[in-house]
């Protein structure tokens, strides 16, 4: 398969590549396995640019799984900000006479 014949070509890189380098570069053959199959329908008289497309493909895929984890969490915490400040307020103000002046001092 071309796949495999193209990943055996590809090892050699990866043998000059730093530990932790070696990892990344496993993890983007490994994407390479995975979508090769769709992107093997891709006409090409360029056997590697369905290698490399089913690469990309799988990089911007987790691209998009990351900036969504991030908006959550931003969300989560302007959610859990919000919610404190509200929360610091009520307890200033319902303390007792002197919340007015603690409340003007911030």
């Amino acid at each position: 398969m071309v796949v495999e014949a193209e990943i055996v070509k590809l090892r050699k890189f990866q043998e000059f590549l730093r530990t932790e380098d070696k990892l990344v570069f496993q993890d983007l053959l490994n994407q390479c396995k995975l979508y090769a199959p769709y992107a093997s329908t891709m006409v090409s008289t360029i056997k590697e640019v369905p290698l490399l497309f089913s690469m990309l493909f799988g990089q911007h895929k987790k691209i998009i799984e990351l900036e969504k984890k991030i908006l959550m969490l931003e969300t989560l915490a302007t959610k859990t900000e919000t919610t404190f400040s509200a929360g610091i307020i009520t307890v200033l103000s319902s303390s007792c006479i002197e919340a007015p002046l603690i409340l003007a001092s911030f």
